[in-house]
């Protein structure tokens, strides 16, 4: 477990974490979907992690490519990626890998899994489900990038004790929240254990928690939330197909119809295209930016770039190794920072 000298670590049961939840400072922030910074974390041995596997679909072997081949492409993907958003002038945050921990992580790249923030300075740090991505959860070195960019990291909460073993809740992955309305959606799988879920809406105050089943074409459970919806500002894309069971696809798209414009995706665009795995940001001119992969640009149709355009530019990146190898795309790449500008 990660040393927080300075911090103070809260692990997430309900009584300990209410406190912080619902105090008054915190209710009366202005709630935005979208965030105005990310990190991002530099890929050091990038590659196909069979840890994973076992219920990730949307990955595939490393076929004739070497390890060293394949780590060097996802690292021209990811350079690539910082500067064309850094030339967006949205603001990143690079944690860059421990020289002197050479513990293997191929999937550090996708941050968001064990780490969130909140509008009021809290650093939320989640259980993960494959054993080998453990390793990735850098707290010290996180709370030190954040609070060296000049934000405000008020609490650090361990949403579960570090070493869960049964009930997993990957972060942004197993969870799509949208702040404005204190709700949370989520898919129901190995990686969004249930009874971790209900408990995470309660800790943290949520005002409602719609936990739905979820099938991909192999009729097995989504792996995570993030590739099958995600929240904009003012839009949301989302796959119906995906929520087999009617009464789950009725109660999201009326709760998602309330508050957004609504653009469905199919299940190839889904599956094959990660048209469901993008997210928007605010730059330093306030000006809504889309990040997406080239593949899910090319994903969508016509009309569906024209409707998402129309609530923000769109950015887009070539990562097919990174989609291929991991089976995440932009917005796994991306872990939004909410806390707060330090006064």
């Amino acid at each position: 477990m990660s040393r927080v000298a300075t911090q103070k670590m809260v692990e997430g049961t309900p009584d300990a974490v209410g406190a912080s939840a619902g105090n008054g400072a915190a209710d009366a922030l202005a709630r935005s979907r979208t965030a105005d910074a990310a990190v991002m974390v530099r890929p050091r041995d990038f590659g196909f992690n069979p840890e994973t596997a076992i219920d990730n679909e949307f990955l595939a072997s490393s076929g004739s490519s070497s390890s060293e081949q394949i780590a060097h492409r996802a690292n021209v993907e990811f350079q690539t990626m910082l500067d064309r958003l850094r030339a967006e002038e949205i603001e990143i945050l690079v944690l860059e890998p421990n020289p002197t921990d050479l513990t293997r992580v191929p999937d550090a790249v996708f941050p968001n899994n064990w780490f969130s923030t909140e509008h009021d300075g809290t650093l939320l740090v989640y259980p993960m489900m494959a054993p080998n991505r453990r390793a990735e959860r850098r707290i010290d070195d996180l709370v030190q990038l954040l609070r060296d960019a000049g934000r405000l990291v008020r609490e650090v909460v361990l949403v579960a004790p570090l070493d869960e073993n049964e009930r997993f809740l990957e972060g942004t992955g197993a969870l799509v929240i949208d702040h404005a309305t204190r709700t949370v959606y989520a898919s129901r799988s190995q990686r969004c254990h249930p009874e971790q879920f209900q408990h995470f809406i309660r800790s943290r105050g949520y005002r409602e928690g719609i936990l739905f089943n979820t099938a991909g074409s192999s009729g097995h459970p989504i792996y995570h939330t993030n590739v099958m919806m995600n929240l904009g500002q003012e839009y949301a894309v989302v796959c119906p197909e995906a929520i087999r069971d009617p009464a789950d696809r009725d109660r999201v798209m009326q709760s998602l119809r309330r508050s957004f414009d609504v653009i469905d995706i199919s299940m190839p665009q889904m599956e094959k295209h990660f048209c469901g795995n993008v997210l928007e940001l605010r730059n330093r001119r306030n000006e809504p930016r889309i990040i997406l992969s080239a593949r899910a640009e090319q994903g969508f149709t016509p009309e569906q770039r024209r409707r998402l355009s129309a609530h923000g530019k769109l950015v887009s990146i070539d990562l097919d190794t990174i989609e291929q190898i991991g089976g995440g795309s932009a917005r796994c790449m991306l872990a939004e920072v909410f806390c707060p500008r330090a006064c």
